[in-house]
């Protein structure tokens, strides 16, 4: 598969397409190769799954997402795909006090995001910035017992080969995107840095 597909909640893949979010943050779930995050590839379709959503882990104002993903995800035996992503920058980042900076800019609950942090405390926590774009037409494809369990990627079968090949337009605009991605920045008080396919506990 030349371009695989980044598992997340529903409603995380749900914030990034309607443009309320372009982060996410990531430490690489049980069935990550070596138990590690890495960013496999820097251009992904993105994967919605409702398994282990929890209303009370997002802020009030997106708590009803839950039900709505739920409630629209395909069936068990299909996977839904409405858009994909380039991953244009990462940091790590160990303090909480710097992940609680990005608090605003994020539907989970800072406690949510920190139990993420906390996890794996020899590993960093990887905070990513997508720029994600929305099919004009949603892909159906038959789902595989494969894409089961808690790893961030997963090659899809029945994909194109390359999602910008399709019809998409963009979550937010060039200059929306920019300034977003500028703010976060002033907020944590340092660039993020682009970042290769295959990098490992840093961003390159």
């Amino acid at each position: 598969m030349s371009v695989p597909a980044f598992k997340e909640w529903a409603v995380i893949v749900r914030a990034l397409l309607a443009g309320e979010q372009i982060l996410d943050v990531r430490k690489g779930g049980l069935r990550e190769n070596g138990r590690h995050f890495a960013v496999q590839a820097t251009r992904c379709w993105l994967y919605p799954t409702v398994e282990h959503q929890q209303t009370d882990l997002l802020k009030p104002a997106y708590r009803r997402w839950i039900h709505e993903t739920e409630a629209a995800a395909a069936p068990p035996d299909q996977v839904r795909i409405e858009g994909w992503a380039e991953i244009v920058a990462a940091t790590t980042m160990t303090d909480p006090d710097e992940l609680a900076k990005l608090d605003s800019k994020l539907i989970w609950t800072l406690d949510y995001a920190s139990s993420r942090l906390s996890w794996k405390k020899r590993d960093p926590l990887w905070v990513l910035v997508l720029r994600a774009y929305r099919l004009e037409e949603p892909l159906v494809v038959p789902f595989d017992p494969s894409y089961k369990g808690c790893t961030s990627w997963v090659d899809v079968h029945g994909l194109p080969d390359d999602p910008a090949s399709l019809a998409s337009e963009p979550a937010l605009s060039d200059e929306s995107f920019a300034a977003r991605r500028k703010l976060l920045e002033q907020q944590l008080g340092r660039p993020f840095e682009p970042v290769e396919a295959g990098a490992g506990i840093s961003p390159q």
